[in-house]
């Protein structure tokens, strides 16, 4: 019986880090100003990505796109809320789906636009079809951590996944953004985003997801667009992911309505 077992234990799938997401994004602590609609549209396509769904009834990476409408209203100077509706993908073992919806409240310096230090945190609260996470409700912590030193900037978002389960099982998946201003229109950056697992004690560094973006940001008229294409470093890791963002305020000075 335990050579049975011991055989048999390639053949389980481990529990892997990356799932497929609806948002992929650094927070840089831009809000919407007071009074001002705003409509960010995120795209996500994997066309290299894991085969085995992150659980028993999840969607498979690979071959799948996802993404999601972002409503977000600017309350205060300092004070941003948003609702992030539909939440939708197409995977290739299950189709198209809807996948629940998300609540956000984002908190920033009023000041960050020009300090060279900026600052903020944002929680988001999330419903969940039984196909995008184990969890029906989860949540997340995103501190936001940057400093601009000319035309370079850097951003930490050291994000903690809430399952409601206890501190110990909040998960630890941060982002990270270098970037450079070449001209007021365009900017170059590198992003990184990972997961370590959960704070009670990190995945070995196998099944731990660590994913490499490289993006280029540019103003079109009244749209902000964000492309960038991000590379697995681990195997259980997507190889492959293009993501593209699309975003315009839609009243206000510089609204498209």
């Amino acid at each position: 019986m335990r050579r049975l077992l011991l055989a048999a234990l390639p053949l389980t799938p481990l529990h892997a880090a990356q799932a497929l997401t609806d948002e992929i994004q650094v927070y840089t602590g831009d809000i919407a100003a007071p009074g001002v609609f705003n409509l960010t549209l995120h795209n996500n396509y994997t066309p290299d990505g894991l085969k085995t769904p992150d659980f028993p009834a999840g969607l498979a990476d690979d071959r799948s796109y996802s993404g999601v409408a972002e409503w977000a209203y600017g309350v205060t100077p300092w004070f941003e809320a948003g609702l992030y509706l539909p939440l939708y993908a197409v995977s290739s073992n299950r189709g198209a789906q809807l996948n629940g919806f998300k609540l956000r409240a984002l908190f920033v310096s009023p000041d960050n636009a020009s300090s060279n230090f900026y600052y903020g945190v944002n929680f988001e609260f999330s419903d969940n079809a039984r196909h995008w996470d184990e969890n029906r409700l989860t949540g997340e912590i995103r501190p936001i951590l940057g400093y601009r030193l000319g035309a370079w900037s850097f951003t930490f978002n050291p994000i903690l996944d809430n399952s409601y389960k206890g501190v110990s099982r909040l998960d630890f998946a941060p982002a990270t953004r270098l970037d450079y201003a070449v001209t007021p229109q365009w900017t170059v950056a590198v992003e990184e985003y990972d997961d370590f697992g959960e704070l009670r004690g990190f995945m070995p560094a196998s099944r731990q997801s660590h994913q490499l973006f490289a993006v280029v940001d540019h103003a079109i008229g009244h749209v902000s667009v964000e492309a960038g294409a991000g590379f697995g470093l681990t195997a259980a890791t997507d190889k492959l992911t293009f993501k593209l963002i699309l975003s315009s305020d839609l009243n206000g000075p510089e609204g498209l309505l």
